[in-house]
């Protein structure tokens, strides 16, 4: 398919999905904001640290296919792969990214073009905001002369070369022509099911996926809890638990992180806060967690004169290198404004890197496991003796495993 598609966000998201167009034959032009971000793709330079990614940026046909500015560009397919945080505070969508993506894109437009938002959104978006958006700055007609489809993202970081492929899709259409266009420049690269449907019902389809998990993360942890009180080890009673056939709780944790999960639940609770009560309670459960985690430690430590902590682990989930949102990071915070002298490493994330694990665990007194990266749990496996004999006192929490 000889198609021009203007990806809006070359992130964790918008990268991946560009650089498989480009592959698949496409001419595509990734806009992003960030100069350093914008430089680095056209030298070649994959910020995502995962190989096949890195592999797929070096093919000739993608280096031919794909270039990446600061602006947007005309085109017959926009996609808008931006961030949609929440707010800290007030715990409601920003959609400011994505309002800001579609006026920049609205110069560009013309009859016929497509608008794919890939950005996970809060329900009737697409209605009630990119359409108005569209129409009063084109004086164009949506969907009649502007397709627009939302087709959310379902990569996990870490292993998005084997997701944005083989992960089934939602096409939701804001009529039948845009989910069969959408649908056509998918099946460029996916290889899962490609299921259409409507914008409303794909907003609602992401959003609940992503609280689905959350809830069943919050059941874990106050199950966690309350085996706590009892003096039960957790993981054990829920093991056990597991056996019954219908039966799939998950590990309790330090908290939930990443850029959905803590994330879109409020979207829900936000345009329904009297039937959402049960996606509240448990998005407060684990915001909870890393003060509870907290609370563990300085326990750990509540012997020990001017204890000396060392925290190996700060990504939202193992084997990645992603900290948004991470839990471990809140629990260092937490730590650290109590006056506690703590030292936090990961060797997977470039920033927090230590230069020698050994040095770093000398005359500790806690070694706290946050995130374990199989890396990390091998390394120190093999060092355990050297470590018991390095640290002032031989103390160990693991919370991830």
């Amino acid at each position: 398919m000889n198609k021009k598609i203007v990806v809006i966000g070359t992130g964790y998201v918008g990268l991946p999905a560009a650089l498989m167009w480009a592959k698949s034959g496409a001419t595509v032009v990734g806009v992003d904001i960030n100069e350093n971000v914008v430089r680095a793709i056209n030298e070649r330079t994959m910020l995502i640290n995962e190989i096949e990614l890195q592999q797929l940026m070096e093919e000739p046909q993608v280096r031919s296919n794909l270039v990446a500015q600061t602006h947007p560009a005309s085109g017959d397919v926009f996609v808008i792969a931006v961030p949609t945080p929440v707010h800290p505070l007030k715990k409601v969508a920003d959609i400011t990214y994505v309002e800001s993506a579609i006026k920049s894109i609205c110069p560009y437009l013309k009859k016929g073009n497509l608008v794919i938002v890939e950005s996970t959104i809060p329900p009737m978006t697409c209605r009630n905001t990119v359409k108005p958006i569209i129409e009063e700055i084109t004086g164009l007609s949506v969907p009649n002369d502007i397709l627009v489809a939302h087709c959310p993202e379902r990569i996990l970081p870490g292993n998005i070369f084997q997701e944005i492929i083989f992960n089934d899709r939602l096409i939701g259409g804001m009529n039948e022509e845009s989910s069969q266009l959408a649908s056509q420049i998918y099946s460029m690269f996916v290889k899962g099911n490609l299921y259409l449907t409507d914008d409303l019902t794909a907003e609602l389809s992401k959003l609940m996926e992503n609280t689905y998990r959350d809830v069943n993360i919050a059941l874990a942890n106050e199950f966690s809890m309350i085996c706590e009180d009892l003096g039960v080890d957790a993981k054990n009673v829920i093991n056990y638990a597991n056996k019954h056939p219908r039966v799939n709780i998950l590990n309790p944790g330090i908290g939930v992180g990443g850029h959905c999960i803590p994330v879109d639940p409020w979207f829900l609770k936000e345009i329904a806060p009297y039937n959402s009560r049960l996606i509240t309670t448990a998005r407060l459960i684990n915001d909870e967690m890393p003060s509870r985690i907290a609370s563990k430690i300085r326990h750990g430590v509540s012997n020990i004169d001017n204890p000396k902590i060392i925290a190996l682990g700060a990504t939202y989930k193992k084997n990645c290198e992603d900290i948004r949102e991470s839990p471990a990071l809140e629990v260092v915070k937490i730590l650290k404004q109590d006056g506690y002298s703590i030292k936090h490493f990961d060797p997977l994330v470039p920033t927090m890197q230590y230069d020698n694990l050994m040095s770093a665990l000398k005359n500790a007194d806690l070694l706290v496991i946050l995130v374990a990266h199989t890396i990390l749990f091998q390394e120190l496996e093999n060092n355990q003796e050297q470590i018991k004999n390095l640290m002032r006192n031989y103390n160990i929490l693991i919370f991830d495993q």
